[in-house]
């Protein structure tokens, strides 16, 4: 399945053009090699999604075509979360 189409349905990312605009900026990698958009998710890869000042990993564990969102969060599970430092507040 391709990447942005799974990080919509996983409800990860809510739009896929929003998916998309992010792959394409070099911001998610699959399995630590930098992905697009058309890249290709199997079960077992960890992707690393770079939000802003967030860092989400996490491993697929089913891809589906659909699903309700409730279930949704069955199809990944979330390795490690991970915020940027803001500098700014050290330098009071």
């Amino acid at each position: 399945m391709r990447l942005d189409k799974y990080l919509k349905i996983s409800r990860l990312i809510k739009r896929r053009t929003v998916a998309k605009e992010i792959a394409d900026q070099g911001r998610i990698s699959i399995n630590g090699k930098v992905a697009k958009s058309s890249s290709d998710v199997s079960t077992n890869d960890e992707l690393e999604v770079r939000f802003g000042n967030k860092t989400l990993t996490v491993k697929v564990l089913k891809i589906v075509e659909t699903t309700k969102k409730e279930a949704s969060a069955d199809m990944y599970e979330v390795l490690h979360e991970s915020y940027a430092q803001d500098f700014r507040q050290q330098d009071n």
